[in-house]
């Protein structure tokens, strides 16, 4: 199934053991950090890799290539954007991780805290200059864009503007990721207070809370119950819910809503980001990771879990970027003030915790149930 993980998880990808195990025999040593595209001899050991929740399928299609090549292994931990950011806080002393993959404003954060590394990787050239640091610190990895998602076996006539939202027929039915955990949660608040100014974005946010069920700490477990039909309407992500909905068999449809009802729905790109942590226990193999996630060999996959990929010189082929494109026609890209919203983010988290859940009593770490 396309979901994501809803909580930390530590996952061994396959094919992590010696070369020979794989099935590969020995070959020219490719050298990580120069791209190297050859299976090594010389094995990278184990490679921890940080993520956002939402590309597993992606890595279990990609990853074992990586292992094969370079003798590695790769241990993954995934969850919310904001968590696994907060994890390498936690850590910055100790780092444990090699390789961070999460979403803006979170990237941005981790690069003020000092918790990434510059890396001038030879596969970024291909990146276009306003989707990386300059001096190397992230790169996008996988472009992707912010919505909604109901599930049409229960909602026939689904909602078009933020409005019908607040309606009483969905009460108790909504649900979004909590934005202090969750990219995609912060992605709410980022969206409302582009179009709308700070203050309106609350008070509306407020007014959306008595009909909100709940919040879960991470994004993709949202998906399961709409499937579920324990909630009717949440929030998403375009490449997370189409992949659960062709590919996971889930009930549930992609949704951008409408500032007003005579206004185009709108979202905004909110991609996955890559970058190397500062002090990682294996920097050599977590270049070497990088190099390969973003080459044009891995980045073509992209389209198969639904995404786009960073490099310009991969094209679109097939069903899936046809439908990404179709899913995306008439639909209004807003621009995005990255550093406006790192400015403000503990300010819009506080604000949320105090004046939208304190206004219902409730406590600002809220998840579903299992």
């Amino acid at each position: 199934m396309g979901k994501r993980a809803w909580k930390t998880g530590l996952i061994s990808l396959a094919c992590a053991s010696v070369l020979t195990a794989c099935g590969a025999g020995a070959g020219p040593a490719g050298q990580p950090g120069s791209g190297g595209a050859g299976s090594s001899s010389s094995s990278l050991g184990t490679v921890t890799l940080y993520t956002s929740d939402g590309l597993e399928d992606y890595y279990k299609a990609v990853i074992p290539e990586f292992e094969k090549k370079y003798g590695a292994k790769v241990q993954m931990v995934a969850d919310g954007s904001g968590a696994v950011v907060n994890r390498l806080k936690v850590e910055k002393d100790n780092p444990k991780a090699d390789v961070v993959v999460t979403m803006p404003p979170f990237i941005q954060a981790a690069q003020k805290d000092g918790l990434l590394e510059a890396y001038a990787s030879p596969e970024s050239a291909a990146i276009p200059v306003d989707q990386k640091d300059s001096a190397g610190h992230w790169y996008t990895f996988i472009n992707n864009y912010v919505n909604f998602v109901y599930n049409p076996r229960l909602t026939s006539s689904p909602p078009s503007t933020f409005q019908d939202l607040l309606q009483p027929t969905y009460k108790d039915k909504i649900a979004y990721s909590n934005p202090i955990s969750a990219g995609d949660g912060m992605a709410v608040i980022i969206l409302l207070e582009k179009l709308w100014g700070e203050d309106q974005a609350f008070s509306y946010l407020k007014q959306l809370e008595q009909n909100v069920k709940f919040h879960t700490k991470g994004t993709g477990y949202l998906d399961v119950l709409i499937n579920r039909g324990e909630i009717a309407v949440a929030n998403g992500d375009l490449q997370m819910d189409m992949a659960d909905k062709t590919v996971g068999g889930l009930s549930l449809s992609p949704l951008f809503l409408k500032p007003s009802q005579d206004a185009k729905p709108v979202t905004f790109a909110d991609p996955y980001v890559i970058g190397l942590v500062k002090n990682a226990p294996n920097s050599r193999g977590g270049k070497a990771l990088i190099d390969f996630l973003l080459s044009k060999e891995a980045q073509a996959h992209t389209y198969d879990i639904y995404g786009i990929p960073a490099r310009s010189d991969v094209s679109p082929s097939g069903d899936k970027a046809t439908a990404v494109k179709q899913a995306l026609n008439g639909v209004q890209i807003v621009t995005i003030d990255w550093n406006h919203v790192l400015d403000n983010q503990k300010k819009w988290q506080d604000r949320w915790q105090s004046e939208v859940l304190g206004a219902y009593g409730k406590q600002g770490s809220v998840t579903a149930p299992q």
